[in-house]
C-alpha cells in the first residue's frame, strides 16, 4: 500500500472510533430501555420472528428463509447507502453497535416471506404481488413510522425514492434465490 493511502485509512479509523461512543451514548440517551421507541421497535421484531415461526411453510422453510434473508440483506445495504448519502434516517436502534437495526431487521423481510411463500404455494404471480406490497410498505408503513418520528426523510427525498429501493430489493431478492432454486433443482435431476 501507498503510504497516502495508509494514512487515508488510519484517519477514517481513528474517526470511527471516536464515533462509536459518540452513537452509544446517543442511542443511551434516546433509544435504550428507558424509551417508547425502543419497546416499540422490539415488540415490532420479537412479533415478527413469532410469527414468521408459527406461519413459515415448514416444507419450503430453507427456501423462503434464504429469500427472506436475501431481503434482509438488500434493504441493510440500501438503508446504509441512503443514510450514508443523507436521504433517510432511523433515529432509533435496538442496538447501537450495528448500523442498521430498526424494522428493516424482522417485520419488513417477514412480510415479504409470508407474501413470497403465498405466491409459491398459491402459484400466484410473485412480482405483481410483491409489488403491492412496496407500494404499502412505501406510501403507508413509511410515512406512518415518519408520522411518530421512527423514519425520517431528508434532502427533499420522497417516498418515491423508497418504493424505488424496495422493488429492486424486491427483485435482485428474488433473481437470486432463482438462481439457487434453478442449482437445487438442476443437482436433483441428474
Amino acid at each position: 500500500m501507498e503510504t497516502e493511502q495508509i494514512k487515508q485509512i488510519e484517519q477514517i479509523n481513528k474517526l470511527e472510533n471516536k464515533l462509536t461512543p459518540i452513537k452509544v451514548d446517543y442511542w443511551q440517551q434516546y433509544s435504550s430501555f428507558h424509551s417508547w421507541e425502543f419497546w416499540v421497535l422490539l415488540t415490532v421484531f420479537v412479533l415478527s420472528l413469532i410469527c414468521l415461526y408459527l406461519f413459515i411453510d415448514r416444507k419450503k422453510a430453507l427456501h423462503i428463509g434464504f429469500f427472506g434473508f436475501n431481503i434482509h440483506v438488500w434493504l441493510n445495504y440500501l438503508d446504509e447507502i441512503a443514510i450514508f448519502n443523507e436521504l433517510w434516517s432511523f433515529p432509533y436502534k435496538l442496538i447501537p453497535y450495528l448500523p442498521v437495526f430498526t424494522f428493516e431487521a424482522s417485520f419488513v423481510p417477514v412480510v415479504f416471506m409470508f407474501v413470497y411463500q403465498w405466491t409459491i404455494n398459491h402459484d400466484k404471480n410473485y412480482y405483481l404481488y410483491a409489488t403491492g406490497l412496496c407500494l404499502i410498505l412505501a406510501f403507508l408503513w413509511r410515512p406512518l413510522l415518519s408520522t411518530v418520528d421512527l423514519f425520517q426523510v431528508k434532502n427533499g427525498i420522497n417516498y418515491l425514492y423508497v418504493i424505488l429501493g424496495y422493488l429492486i430489493v424486491m427483485v435482485i431478492s428474488k433473481w437470486i434465490t432463482n438462481i439457487f432454486v434453478h442449482f437445487e433443482k438442476e443437482k436433483k435431476s441428474t
